[in-house]
């Protein structure tokens, strides 16, 4: 199977609403405790908003108690370009989709697990397919990752 070709398109930005266009295309952050899914708890994958690329799985999610939605991983590190941010005033690891090019947040060595990241992402840059459609929505391929959880 090839991999679809998940680039940002000039009909996919015009698509955003403004706060998903401010987040993906300048870099903000949206306000954390009011967002979509810093504590949505429903079974699926995360995809990048622009694009569609698969970046995050719920089976990877946890509650930070930072008010964004964290991940211990993404689905496969390439889907992920981690760069030097040295705004406001100090030094963090943005982390962007490797497809569209979308800020989606950053990346923070004080998470659980065995590599101790947190993947720190703001909601406004994903989108959210639950478990039961990822097939009918193209991403069949993902669905090995939640068995545990169906067990």
């Amino acid at each position: 199977m090839t991999d679809p070709d998940y680039g940002k398109t000039a009909d996919a930005v015009a698509k955003l609403d403004p706060l998903q266009f401010e987040v993906t295309q300048r870099d903000a952050t949206e306000a954390p405790f009011r967002n979509a899914y810093w504590d949505d708890k429903r079974s699926g994958l995360y995809v990048d908003v622009v694009s569609g690329e698969p970046l995050f799985a719920s089976v990877h999610k946890y509650d930070s108690g930072s008010g964004w939605p964290s991940f211990t991983q993404p689905v496969e590190p390439r889907r992920i370009v981690e760069r030097t941010d040295s705004s406001h005033g100090m030094v963090r690891i943005e982390v962007r989709s490797a497809g569209a090019d979308s800020h989606l947040g950053h990346v923070f060595p004080d998470g659980p697990g065995p590599d101790g990241l947190r993947y720190c992402i703001n909601s406004a840059s994903l989108r959210f397919i639950p478990l039961a459609d990822l097939a009918t929505e193209g991403y069949g391929a993902y669905r090995p990752l939640f068995e545990t959880e169906d067990a």
